[in-house]
């Protein structure tokens, strides 16, 4: 397996980029990393880590383009030699490459995956596809799409819908996924024409559609995928975001607010320790770009080693299973008609 990665993207490049990275590739055995960034300073952290194996690649790519850029498909086309342009045009050139990572702008990411790879056979638009934590443990809930497209017809939809509950079933070994249409209420006249067309689609399709879901109910791990278009599903996704921000930050100060919360904070310390790591972003791996010819996967901005290393490891087991292959399959054999 080769995995190409943007060194040179999120909050923490280079360095815990090339430190996931040598992680990764001294813990799988069969696994190639290539890094695109700034040659010289990679090959210092590959030193300042003390690493001399070869099972690390550099592609040199001298500039970076940065998540504060506006018009990031403009600069996928006026900065060739960027991190992420090098590393998009080596995952299209080269056969040998299975997959790729980046953890900066996904603006740029999403842009060049199109501009750069383009879409699976059949597909109509690929759909960025995060992974949720519910309340059920070892279990999270793909959402797809929450941010790539902000306009959408039903085809869309269903295409987000089948490839959700392929991605999900291969990786999470569920034979059927349970997928739901994000909505304002669990009613099958609920919503606007765009859902209300899309759930008469949906219920033709072979996936284990459930129907309707309000969001309230995105995390209660009663569903395996949730399907919704770009602007929804990006308004859901930033919305549990900042609560969750809300819920762990009240609790901190409260625990601090008197002599008796800190003393009942050490009995409950486990009990906390358990939520927090329940909500972190690390153990849920990136987001696929799903649709695309090869897999992208969108870290998180503010990734460390550990993060990479988790991300690294879903892209290996979404190329082995032939997540691609599988989406084209099902893709190709439904032919869907709008009103």
């Amino acid at each position: 397996m080769k995995i190409i990665i943007d060194g040179y993207g999120g909050d923490n490049a280079p360095l815990e980029i090339v430190k996931g990275s040598v992680q990764a590739v001294n813990e799988i055995e069969d696994l190639t990393v290539i890094i695109t960034g700034k040659q010289q300073e990679l090959e210092n952290c590959l030193k300042k880590l003390n690493y001399t194996g070869n099972k690390i690649e550099i592609l040199n790519a001298e500039t970076v383009i940065s998540c504060d850029d506006e018009n990031p498909a403009k600069l996928i086309k006026a900065m060739p030699d960027s991190s992420i342009v090098v590393a998009l045009d080596a995952l299209k050139q080269r056969n040998d490459i299975d997959a790729m990572i980046s953890a900066g702008s996904t603006g740029a990411v999403l842009a060049g995956g199109i501009l750069k790879l383009g879409r699976l056979k059949g597909v109509s638009r690929p759909g960025l596809a995060p992974l949720l934590p519910t309340k059920i443990d070892n279990k999270g809930v793909l959402l797809i799409d929450c941010g790539a497209n902000a306009d959408c017809k039903p085809i869309n939809l269903c295409h987000f819908a089948m490839m959700g509950s392929v991605y999900y079933s291969s990786l999470y070994n569920v034979e059927k996924p349970k997928v739901a249409l994000l909505n304002v209420g669990v009613e099958d006249a609920k919503g606007n024409m765009l859902i209300k067309e899309t759930f008469k689609l949906l219920k033709t399709l072979p996936i284990n559609f459930v129907g309707n879901i309000e969001a309230r109910d995105c995390m209660s791990g009663d569903y395996d995928v949730l399907v919704a278009d770009g602007f929804s599903g990006n308004l859901t996704l930033k919305s549990i975001e900042g609560t969750l921000l809300f819920v762990m930050d009240h609790l901190k100060n409260a625990i601090k607010s008197s002599t008796s919360s800190k003393i009942g904070y050490l009995f409950m310390k486990k009990s906390f320790n358990k939520l927090k790591e329940k909500m972190n972003y690390k153990q849920y791996g990136g987001s696929q770009f799903l649709g695309c010819k090869k897999p992208i996967f969108k870290a998180h901005g503010n990734s460390d080693a550990e993060s990479i290393l988790i991300v690294i490891k879903q892209a290996i087991k979404v190329a082995k299973n032939n997540v691609n292959d599988k989406i084209e399959e099902i893709v190709g054999s439904v032919q869907i008609e709008e009103n």
